[in-house]
């Protein structure tokens, strides 16, 4: 999911489309309300579920408002999806009332536009539609249509984006990160399984605690130790997907946060 902020093919007095995503049927109806009547922005549609909202999201959809917390996968999740759809996927907004860091971080590290905390009034969500519209206008045409050099070409391969300052962490690097925080490791972590750890890690894939400790050839419980830690320094992230039964699996990726 890439931060840009860049003109449409459509001409640029066109509305800019947006689809509200949010699992609770007032809500729902209240932002589409606001998007209705705030000027230079057209409601497209609205979606209860994440895979809704991907399947909307290719129809022409502009910006997504986003919510956190649905019933099917996470809002995370989907951030991570739109990511490997390719280039015309919608910018997003993320509304939702998820304050823990984890959430957040995660929500930020996906390049979203800005995160906007539930509830929020017509003014704060105009507030900040009307920045993203102005962005999205000052968007240069030179910048898309000069040579790129080699840092801006691996930043576009990596965020869809060129205008982002600092440079993606490939899997070699999040493993260089990972054993970087051997310094400062709990008591009973190791280096050497730490890099292991990580390397059996994908920014892309998921993996669940027991396809990591198969990978690693270490027991669940120690799978998790070093997975709970490289969650807490922020070198992985985390997703649920939900079943029909029982509790949400829990998914680790590498993290797709810049490194400065």
């Amino acid at each position: 999911m890439s931060s840009r902020i860049e003109e449409s093919p459509r001409a640029a007095s066109d509305p800019i489309r947006v689809l509200v995503v949010d699992d609770d049927r007032g809500a729902r109806a209240l932002h589409s309300g606001f998007v209705t009547d705030i000027p230079g922005f057209s409601l497209a549609g609205t979606a209860s579920t994440g895979e809704s909202a991907l399947a909307q999201s290719m129809s022409g959809v502009d910006l997504m408002l986003l919510d956190m917390r649905l019933p099917d996968i996470s809002g995370v999740e989907v951030l991570h999806r739109l990511r490997t759809l390719g280039a015309k996927v919608p910018d997003v907004l993320v509304i939702s009332s998820s304050r823990d860091q984890t959430t957040v971080r995660q929500a930020l590290a996906a390049h979203v536009v800005g995160y906007l905390i539930k509830p929020f009034t017509q003014a704060a969500l105009q507030e900040r539609l009307d920045l993203y519209s102005a962005e999205r206008r000052g968007s240069s045409e030179s910048d898309r249509e000069r040579p790129l050099g080699q840092g801006e070409i691996d930043r576009l391969l990596a965020t869809g984006s060129i205008r982002q300052p600092a440079v993606v962490r490939s899997h070699s690097s999040a493993a260089r990160i990972g054993a970087g925080q051997s310094a400062k490791l709990p008591k009973g972590l190791a280096k050497v399984t730490l890099e292991r750890v990580v390397a059996a890690l994908d920014p892309v894939t998921p993996a669940t605690v027991l396809d990591v400790a198969e990978v690693c050839d270490i027991s669940r419980a120690t799978a998790r130790r070093y997975l709970d830690h490289l969650v807490e320094t922020g070198v992985i992230d985390l997703a649920h997907r939900y079943g029909k039964r029982g509790r949400p699996q829990v998914l680790y990726r590498l993290s797709p946060s810049l490194e400065r």
